[in-house]
């Protein structure tokens, strides 16, 4: 029997990742790209399958009651519509309660009712809030606390999703991975937006003393740890996924300023965000533990990630 994959947000970053990775990877699989569209979304991301005949794109809001039309019996549905950027959930978060929280709950409901086979929802380390510098790393029993209104709407629907689980005794899997970079990134974000900036002779805005630490994936791992807790993780469970790659922000822009060539003139020091955590970093040992490690090395994904930057100024340019 075909197995079909709904992708929500698939149009954005790290969905067009995960459907370039799974078509190419399961060709008898059916994938269903539902995307509303918004500002972050792109159908170019998807030209090299627009045509394959195992690959669909169907226009929706993920709030929609014509969800239930797409989704359907033994389907599994993976989440990624989400409003992600932090700045613009301290300017204005009614998109984000809407999207994150109201979106996911219809979705949930959706492929409860229908009797969908999975839902795994996708989620980000920034639901554990702030860590000190102390070497320590979240786990996936760690209470949730966070710092800004789009983390706070991200653990809100995995607290709907933990509902669902405990009630309905729904089959769902939740992911928190840690920061993403690599190709089809908006240029918001802050790799894609130092490296274009830099292309463009432009300053790189760091925030504050640039000692904020991240923890960095490169989006084909994140989509090849996806792929292997829909086919190996326990129903009902969360899974950590981080790349080991901890770097405070102001070590990050000089690899990238390095591997470019150009110097620290870049750097223009601007005003911190408010609520901006110092800390991100995951403790993985559990998804390890089932046999799943990031493929690739760090130095060589960001090597990789702006040489396609360089090479695809027409699919960047237009949007900033």
């Amino acid at each position: 029997m075909m197995q079909r994959l709904i992708v929500t947000g698939g149009c954005g970053f790290i969905g067009s990742n995960f459907i370039l990775h799974m078509i190419k990877k399961y060709p008898s699989y059916k994938i269903v790209n539902v995307d509303n569209l918004t500002y972050s979304g792109n159908l170019n991301n998807l030209n090299e399958i627009e045509k394959d005949e195992m690959y669909s794109f169907v226009k929706e809001n993920i709030c929609s009651p014509k969800m239930a039309n797409i989704i359907q019996e033994r389907d599994i549905v993976i989440n990624f519509a989400a409003e992600s950027h932090v700045d613009n959930s301290i300017k204005d978060s009614s998109a984000f309660i809407e999207t994150n929280v109201l979106g996911t709950y219809n979705l949930l409901e959706t492929a409860r009712k229908n009797m969908a086979k999975l839902f795994v929802q996708i989620s980000t380390d920034e639901v554990y809030g702030s860590l000190n510098f102390d070497g320590r790393s979240s786990k996936e029993t760690d209470s949730l606390n966070p710092s800004s209104p789009y983390s706070a709407s991200k653990a809100a629907a995995e607290m709907i999703c933990l509902g669902n689980i405990k009630t309905f005794k729904q089959p769902i899997i939740i992911t928190r991975s840690s920061n993403n970079f690599g190709p089809y990134q908006f240029p918001e974000k802050v790799l894609p937006l130092f490296v274009t900036n830099i292309l463009e002779g432009k300053k790189l805005p760091l925030y504050g003393d640039g000692k904020n630490i991240r923890d960095w994936i490169y989006v084909k791992d994140n989509c090849d740890a996806i792929d292997f807790i829909i086919h190996n993780g326990l129903l009902g469970e969360i899974y950590n996924i981080c790349g080991k790659n901890e770097l405070n922000n102001l070590n990050l822009t000089k690899q990238v300023l390095k591997q470019m060539g150009v110097g620290k003139e870049f750097i223009e020091y601007v005003k911190d965000r408010p609520g901006h955590d110092l800390r991100y970093s995951l403790d993985c040992s559990k998804i390890n533990s089932l046999g799943w490690y990031p493929k690739t090395n760090f130095q060589e994904s960001l090597k990789e990630t702006i040489i396609w930057y360089r090479n695809n100024s027409h699919w960047w340019r237009p949007l900033k």
